[in-house]
């Protein structure tokens, strides 16, 4: 028995809940995934995972075996890339998953200074608004934007979005300028709702003035699950938006929207970079994770308010 081998199998099958999945992510059959887990549970004598035609369940066993091979499979990890990162650059796979304005107005601009530091890693990138399954779909990292609610993963807070409201000017030539942030709660109003994802309905938002703070939430007639459809319905006249500056700005400069309220401020939005607990940072994930941190940190930093 390759005792490594058996070790891999048994905490991804932990990690995935499911011979068939860890089989993929491992690239090999299923059946040898099974037989590794049966040759380390026979050499231990101890029962890891109880087995059912629906799913796979930890034993009290096995998560203390798993506990303690995830850390001796990082170390080994660890060891393996100290000896080799000075003299070799990283490579490989990474698949991440970013919302989709971060992408197209952040991410894959920049994307050439990356790749002139590190040619040889190749990014899958999963552009969407919607919550990933890191483990079960084999997926990295992921940068989301908005308090995380997943605690089982390790997130980095690596950016603040400001935000803003904004209109078309022909939404306002059709219903007026709103005075006050409480009239897109009545019409003629509206507000452009933006589904999240965790909780599937558009969420309100915090405002604050020298002398007042209310919770905006807004009448929608269209509300969207996606950043780059969301703007796009603003654009269109459908209603009011809250953006993040970054996405506001071309489309300010050009007359395409008109900033509101200005003497108002909202709570800024965290972005967040997570990646799960027991998967070992690779030299490739590492280094993806550090450029990310650093990007942010000069686009959008913690800490930093409008005009600071």
């Amino acid at each position: 028995m390759d005792r490594f081998a058996a070790m891999q199998a048994f905490a991804r099958v932990v990690e995935t809940g499911s011979f068939t999945k860890a089989a993929d992510t491992l690239q090999i059959s299923k059946t040898s995934v099974s037989q590794l887990v049966q040759q380390l549970e026979a050499r231990l004598r101890v029962k890891l995972l109880n087995r059912t035609t629906r799913k796979v369940k930890v034993t009290p066993e096995g998560t203390l075996y798993y506990q303690r091979v995830v850390r001796l499979l990082a170390d080994l990890d660890e060891t393996e890339s100290s000896l080799s990162s000075a003299s070799t650059l990283p490579s490989g796979r990474l698949r991440v998953d970013v919302p989709s304005p971060l992408a197209s107005q952040i991410l894959i601009p920049a994307l050439p200074g990356f790749y002139a530091r590190y040619p040889d890693i190749q990014i899958d990138m999963g552009v969407s608004d919607r919550i990933v399954d890191i483990l079960d779909e084999n997926v990295d990292c992921v940068l989301r934007g908005g308090e995380l609610r997943e605690q089982s993963l390790i997130a980095r807070r690596v950016g603040e979005l400001q935000l803003g409201l904004f209109a078309a000017p022909d939404y306002l030539a059709r219903v007026g300028m709103p005075e006050h942030p409480r009239a897109l709660e009545a019409a003629p109003h509206h507000v452009v709702g933006f589904l999240w994802a965790r909780s599937g309905k558009p969420l309100p938002y915090a405002l604050h003035s020298h002398s007042e703070t209310l919770q905006l939430k807004g009448r929608y007639a269209l509300a969207v699950d996606d950043g780059n459809a969301y703007l796009a319905a603003g654009l269109a006249g459908l209603g009011v938006l809250c953006l993040p500056r970054y996405m506001a700005a071309t489309h300010q400069a050009r007359g395409a929207l008109v900033p509101l309220f200005e003497h108002w401020q909202l709570d800024p939005m965290p972005v967040y970079l997570a990646y799960p607990p027991n998967r070992h940072l690779s030299l490739k994930l590492r280094v993806f994770i550090d450029w990310v941190s650093e990007l942010m940190a000069q686009l959008a930093p913690v800490g930093e308010r409008p005009g600071g």
